[in-house]
């Protein structure tokens, strides 16, 4: 059978013949260009390159035997035609068509169509190339002159016609994974240098965005500025009203128009907000949430999965919110307290995250009294599709295991690319501390309300978590509430992202390009998933702190009371970083909380096997 388009381009993961779970990644050893030895190369490309020739060897037979038949006289009618048309439209394109068909079987096709156009004897494959060129061309006149939706170029590679990456866009997330190789050196960059400078900030860049948001200040003061706000709607309660009206079928596209009226990707808060709450009951009330949920960016803060502008947008939301560095640094110390006087420290750790967390551990260690332990990471994350499912992985080992080594950490990494992780079965040497660790990453599992005849997989990571018997599992989650009843998640929902969306414009100027990509790229993902899609399409399903606390005791975990010096060192580095003043770290029950204006939204904990 032939090969698809879809399998020959990676799109369709092939079913490997002795699949394997881990991968390990000793220290990458220097090389003067920076790059992978050929060896090393040439193994990960072996299985690749036999599965290709295998495709392309069954796809050259299957099209042997399409021009078997080349005296059929409709056939040839056809090819003549087609050779006339591109005579008499194209002479000088043919004219230059010197490729000859060597090849015995196809004489007579090229033979007849060389005839017609007075050109040299040429492939059919080139004649359509030239045909499918005139016709575009033809096309393109009726475009608009900037029209940017659709941009095509010549042909560029083994005479074949290649599209734009902006045709695509973001017509499907699996594409998002074939990142162009100048883009991909870009993110390779960007996530090295916040490795190295934890995520910072050039002083003059943030010097602009706080003279940026002063002027903002003084604008939203002004007596104009006043009266329109006294003009706004209640956005909420409308917003409330029109998922209502979603529900129940009735009225809602009239109301929706209203809310419509209100609604902006530039304005302030709560339009923004009402900007992608509005897109998300549309594609609710239409049926096609889960479509334009596929249709929009993967980002799940994958190596792979990011381009250039969102890193960038990513770095400078690090730099002005406390919420993803609170979470490293309380992990980080919890580990480091776990492993005080140990020579070896195994890390499992439940999600990528980029690997911005691992640098600040190995900084801490490096710097130990008695000097560093031997230290093993083993990340598990979601498999990509192609050859290589646990590509993204392997670049973040690859990047980890240079710090390491220049901060003189002795270092071992392994990938675990894994659908399941509650499958996952990890290795530890018994003389080694072992620490479990999870941001942010297990509500992305499936919960209680898909399945009824098994363990959820929540509860079997947690389990299996437990069955580790670790030194301490760090835990951080999303503390939100998504149940079944889509009015109350809709509502839990409006005043989690309320919030998010206030301190995005309380921190970021209105008018920044890296706020309007955070905001259009990935919490409108999260919104149009939460309000827009139904059953195993809707993938974020957050749980407050505390029922999380109740489902990891259920799971044989035991919780451990928040460490004083940690939780001081926490808020001593929020005050240093003079991070805006309504950011919120509190404790309540043994989790370290943070917020905005007194909205809690993630939550850390530390727990152990509870062996009673």
């Amino acid at each position: 059978m032939a090969a698809t388009l879809e399998e020959l381009v990676g799109l369709v993961e092939p079913s490997p013949q002795s699949p394997s779970v881990f991968l390990h990644l000793p220290p990458t050893p220097h090389h003067d260009n920076g790059v992978p030895s050929s060896g090393q190369q040439q193994q990960q490309e072996d299985v690749a390159l036999e599965h290709i020739s295998r495709l392309l060897m069954e796809e050259e037979e299957d099209m042997h035997g399409m021009f078997l038949r080349n005296d059929d006289p409709a056939l040839l009618r056809a090819q003549q035609n087609l050779a006339q048309i591109i005579a008499s439209s194209s002479s000088s394109t043919s004219n230059g068509a010197s490729d000859l068909y060597k090849d015995g079987n196809n004489s007579t096709v090229s033979n007849m169509c060389a005839t017609a156009t007075g050109a040299e004897p040429c492939s059919v494959m080139d004649l359509l190339n030239m045909a499918f060129v005139k016709g575009r061309e033809e096309g393109c006149k009726f475009l608009p002159k900037e029209n940017k939706r659709l941009v095509m170029k010549d042909i560029t590679r083994n005479g074949r016609l290649e599209a734009d990456a902006e045709t695509t866009g973001r017509a499907c997330k699996l594409m998002a994974t074939m990142a162009r190789p100048e883009e991909e050196a870009q993110v390779q960059e960007l996530i090295g240098r916040m490795m190295l400078d934890d995520c910072e900030v050039p002083t003059e860049e943030m010097e602009r965005l706080r003279a940026a948001m002063a002027d903002e200040a003084a604008m939203s003061n002004s007596r104009e500025a006043r009266r329109r706000r006294q003009q706004q709607v209640d956005m909420r309660t409308l917003l409330v009203r029109c998922a209502q009206a979603v529900d129940e079928r009735h009225g809602a596209r009239e109301l929706l128009e209203q809310a419509k009226q209100h609604a902006s990707p530039t304005g302030d808060a709560t339009q923004r907000l009402a900007h992608c709450f509005v897109e998300a009951l549309e594609a609710r009330l239409a049926g096609t949430g889960s479509v334009l949920h596929r249709s929009l960016p993967a980002l799940d803060t994958t190596t792979l999965l990011q381009g250039p502008e969102f890193l960038r947008a990513f770095r400078l939301f690090n730099a002005t919110c406390c919420f993803q560095r609170v979470g490293f640094a309380f992990a980080n110390m919890t580990i480091c307290r776990a492993a005080a006087g140990s020579s070896r420290l195994h890390v499992v750790d439940y999600g990528l995250h980029l690997g911005l967390q691992w640098p600040g551990l190995l900084r801490r260690l490096a710097a130990r009294d008695g000097g560093p332990p031997e230290v093993t990471i083993t990340c598990i994350d979601l498999p990509l599709p192609g050859f290589r499912p646990a590509r993204h992985i392997e670049e973040t080992g690859h990047m980890l295991s240079d710090c390491a080594r220049e901060l003189g950490v002795p270092f071992k990494f392994h990938a675990a690319a894994a659908a399941r992780w509650n499958a996952v079965r990890v290795e530890v040497d018994p003389g080694a501390v072992l620490v479990v660790n999870s941001l942010f990453k297990l509500e992305t599992l499936t919960d209680d309300s898909l399945v009824v005849d098994r363990a959820s997989p929540r509860d079997s990571v947690l389990a299996g978590i437990r069955r580790m018997r670790p030194a301490v599992f760090t835990h951080g989650v999303v503390n939100g509430l998504c149940g079944n009843s889509f009015l109350t998640r809709f509502r839990e929902a409006l005043f989690y992202f309320s919030a998010a969306f206030d301190m995005l414009d309380a921190t970021l100027p209105r008018n920044s390009e890296q706020r309007m990509v955070l905001e259009r790229d990935f919490l409108r993902a999260c919104v149009v998933n939460v309000v827009a899609c139904e059953g195993r399409d809707r993938t974020d399903r957050f749980d407050t702190y505390r029922q999380w606390q109740q489902r990891s005791r259920r799971a044989g975990l035991r919780q451990l009371p928040l460490d004083p010096a940690v939780v001081g060192a926490v808020r001593v580095m929020v005050e240093k970083q003079c991070y805006h003043r309504e950011f919120v770290i509190d404790e309540n029950d043994g989790w370290l909380l943070q917020g905005w204006k007194g909205r809690f939204l993630y939550a850390h904990s530390t727990w152990v096997a509870d062996e009673s």
